[in-house]
């Protein structure tokens, strides 16, 4: 079955990124590819949250503890990192003395979590962050399809679903089952008319007792929670559209009015227009040169991806394009921050 060797094939990839990661964190240390780290890097998170053990857990890479965030901060700064907001980085990288580093921390999505778990370590450290809001979880108008599948496919022993060709049974007897059901729906999401896809999904999780807007008020801060977040100065909101969906898959027109609006809605709610933008999902070909156009035209200073790398003297050329560096929950050691913040990863990953 194609998706159950999908399941494989990303558990070889987990095992070779591991085997990546070891040996970059070797060469590091060995001074190797020194070039490869560059002036600084832009760090993604997502959740920030004490660890839940689930058997079942398709997202878990999108979440990192408290600790190691804790972690990563004394690290970098150890490394003599200067921590700097996102939207003043190229400023601060612009005038500073060739030995100089720098990290920029940015969490995607505006979960509740944010404010509760990486605020308080993000303010006993002084670094600044810049959370990317979706203005339609924060309304509670959109649904988390990511979060909604996961919790659907845990709670079931199978499903039926029309994947566009008639009514199919999933088994979800095992973590095998449920992992290739996971990648089943996730491609039918992004290879589909992704509003309807999400609608199925939606419209499923309601017929076995779930409502997905429910998941979305559990997970994610109302829009008076965001008020009070940009009280703490070293807190930024940006704009992360409307609705998450993939921008280069919608017509021009609709790509321009998703940024648009999420950004003017932040601009209500706090007084002040963001500068800086999230592409949703962030990796080609969810995103591409025309959405980096229009971010430019609509007045963001910064345009953040999902490509991974370092930053040096030559990427604020294409500031609507820059890349981050994922803190991956499947991934959580000092190691591998020391090999991801080191740039060799991606320079081998370019040869």
């Amino acid at each position: 079955m194609p998706t159950l060797q999908n399941v494989m094939r990303r558990s070889l990839k987990r095992a070779a990124i591991t085997g990546g990661l070891e040996l970059s964190n070797l060469a590091g240390r060995a001074g190797l590819l020194a070039s490869a780290r560059g002036r600084g890097a832009i760090f993604t998170l997502h959740h920030v949250r004490p660890k839940t053990e689930h058997a079942f857990d398709p997202n878990a890479h999108l979440e990192i503890t408290p600790e190691f965030l804790d972690e990563t901060i004394r690290f970098l700064a150890a490394d003599g990192y200067q921590f700097v907001a996102l939207h003043h980085l190229a400023a601060r990288m612009a005038i500073a003395r060739p030995e100089e580093r720098f990290a920029a921390f940015t969490l995607d999505d505006g979960y509740r979590n944010n404010a509760l778990h990486a605020q308080p370590i993000f303010t006993e450290h002084r670094v600044p962050f810049t959370v990317f809001i979706t203005g339609g979880f924060a309304c509670r108008t959109h649904s988390i399809w990511w979060e909604t599948l996961a919790e659907l496919l845990r709670a079931l022993p199978h499903i039926e679903f029309d994947f566009g060709s008639g009514p199919v049974t999933l088994p979800l007897a095992t973590n095998r089952h449920k992992e290739a059901a996971f990648a089943r729906f996730s491609a039918f999401i992004h290879s589909a008319d992704e509003t309807a896809a999400i609608k199925a999904l939606d419209a499923a999780a309601r017929a076995n007792g779930m409502d997905p807007l429910l998941i979305t008020e559990r997970l994610v801060m109302r829009e008076p929670e965001l008020k009070s977040l940009v009280l703490n100065p070293l807190a930024t909101l940006g704009a992360h559209t409307i609705s998450h969906r993939a921008l280069a898959r919608l017509d021009e027109h609709e790509a321009r009015e998703e940024m648009q609006a999420s950004a003017e809605r932040l601009e209500c709610l706090t007084g002040v227009r963001p500068l800086a933008f999230a592409y949703p999902y962030g990796f080609h070909p969810t995103v591409s040169r025309r959405e980096h156009q229009i971010a430019g035209e609509l007045g963001f200073t910064v345009a953040v991806t999902t490509d991974p790398g370092t930053l040096d003297a030559r990427s604020f050329d294409a500031p609507m394009a820059l890349p981050r560096i994922s803190l991956n929950g499947l991934y959580q050691k000092r190691k591998y921050v020391s090999a991801l913040a080191s740039g060799i990863p991606f320079r081998l990953l370019r040869r």
